[in-house]
């Protein structure tokens, strides 16, 4: 049985209101459950599963798979977009917070030496 990454971040919803609503987005990794995919969980209950590797690319360039698109947004903002039948979603993070989150999910994966 692994260890799960259990990571928070403030996120920004961006919409064409005056004022951008903050949350707060649990960034989750089981590698039990699926070791090539993280998971984001909004406050409405509403949790979106994803490669870690679309993440990883998307903090350097755009890029999407599925109903998920991720890009770097500036020098330190990188931005995801949850697409559904009922609209889009558009979430800004500090890349950051998302590189950091990477990092403890790798190492989780790496193999550990007994000495």
């Amino acid at each position: 049985m692994s260890a799960v990454v259990e990571d928070h971040a403030s996120a920004r919803i961006v919409t064409d209101a005056p004022q951008n609503r903050t949350v707060q987005v649990v960034l989750g990794y089981d590698p039990d459950e699926d070791p090539q995919a993280v998971c984001f969980a909004f406050p409405s209950g509403r949790a979106w599963s994803f490669p870690r590797e679309l993440l990883e690319t998307g903090l350097r360039a755009p890029t999407r798979k599925g109903d998920i698109e991720v890009w770097p947004c500036g020098r330190v903002q990188t931005v995801v977009e949850f697409h559904t039948p009922d609209g889009v979603a558009v979430v800004q993070f500090d890349s950051k917070v998302l590189a950091r989150f990477l990092r403890h999910t790798y190492a989780m994966a790496a193999p550990t030496t007994t000495g």
